[in-house]
């Protein structure tokens, strides 16, 4: 059988690269340099980044194509380079130059409340003095302009500089942007991920955040690339995890945790979130029942050797807070406002605590009131 490079490339427009959707042909992945020897086969692909996450299944996918359309007699397997057009960089690139300390707020799984903890702890953070935006990144599921009650806001362009920045809706003393803002709140998001991932990097770097001590991100729940375009173009100063402590939860919430520190994302787990951790009736105010299991993410926490930052009960105040746009941290003294209130305040001494005894040179930043 005689292999002609024609063979090759239409072989691998067979290969799409997930980042995009895009076969690697299509997207330019393929160099100049297919080489022929016989019946071997060799040849370059190229990446953005050396730690692109899809090299490995790309490069195996690859060979998959050639040896099933073309012949399995092909060598292949061990001859395909990948290249990286830019070096690794030390720093994710600074999106938000102005911004001290990033917290990702993440969940294994979706109705955890992850959304609920992520407002009420931005406006607690707001409530103690210091300057909070917060970033709706559940692209499919955004909630937080109706937890803000700006679900009508529709925000515009203003010019700073030579730029033209979205101003954030403003609402508790909290900035907010949300993809919820600029498509219909009853239709379905059908994006592929890649889209969604750009729209995100859109609303952070274009986003006119201005001077913020926390900027925190209301991550998608689950595990997908969109949280990996963030933690690899943000420097994020730590991830929070919310649970409930239902083992089905607490499943996921591992999954979760392992993403966050593994090789390829290793984002500082600041610490867990115990969610619906009992429930509370208005009438009974001094019993707790706990209906999703007793602390389940305060074992969690013990056995990862990772702090607990807080147990939130289940109250119907908290849900009919949100519902009307009110979240219940807005009143300091009640029973749910001090819970939150004592979370923001953990996550803020954890950040301390990593700033005494890490080395300096992989220090997070913490603003000092």
């Amino acid at each position: 059988m005689k292999l002609y490079p024609n063979l090759i490339i239409e072989a691998l427009t067979k290969v799409r690269y997930p980042g995009s959707g895009k076969n690697i042909v299509e997207a330019g992945m393929l160099e100049d340099n297919i080489r022929i020897e016989g019946m071997k086969v060799s040849f370059s692909l190229l990446f953005e980044k050396p730690n692109d996450p899809f090299i490995k299944s790309v490069v195996k996918a690859a060979e998959t194509a050639i040896l099933t359309y073309i012949s399995p007699d092909i060598d292949v397997k061990g001859n395909i380079s990948a290249v990286a057009k830019q070096p690794v960089l030390h720093e994710p690139e600074k999106l938000v130059p102005n911004v001290k300390n990033i917290i990702a707020v993440a969940s294994g799984k979706g109705g955890v409340g992850k959304s609920t903890v992520a407002a009420n702890l931005a406006v607690s953070l707001a409530g103690m003095g210091y300057k909070v935006g917060l970033l709706d990144a559940d692209i499919f599921g955004p909630s937080q302009p109706k937890m803000f009650q700006v679900e009508d806001a529709q925000p515009t362009l203003e010019k700073v500089g030579e730029r033209e920045l979205i101003q954030p809706a403003e609402n508790y003393g909290v900035k907010l942007l949300s993809i919820g803002f600029f498509v219909n709140r009853e239709d379905a998001v059908l994006w592929r991920g890649a889209m969604a991932s750009n729209a995100l990097k859109q609303l952070i770097s274009d986003g006119n955040w201005g001077d913020l001590d926390y900027f925190l991100i209301d991550l998608p729940p689950g595990t997908s690339d969109i949280h990996l375009t963030l933690v690899q173009t943000l420097a994020i100063t730590g991830v929070v995890i919310v649970s409930t402590p239902q083992e089905v939860a607490l499943a996921d919430a591992r999954k979760g945790i392992s993403m966050f520190t593994s090789e390829k994302v290793n984002v500082p787990i600041l610490g867990l979130i115990e969610n619906m951790a009992w429930f509370t009736p208005a009438e009974l105010p001094e019993n707790k029942y706990y209906i999703f299991g007793k602390e389940g993410v305060k074992r969690l926490a013990e056995e990862l050797k990772v702090p607990l930052l807080g147990q939130i009960p289940i109250i119907q105040s908290i849900c009919d807070n949100g519902d009307k746009g009110t979240p219940v941290a807005l009143n300091e003294n009640s029973v749910t406002g001090q819970a939150f209130y004592s979370l923001a305040q953990n996550i803020i001494h954890q950040i301390d605590y990593r700033n005494k005894h890490i080395p300096p040179t992989e220090r997070v930043h913490i603003s000092k009131k």
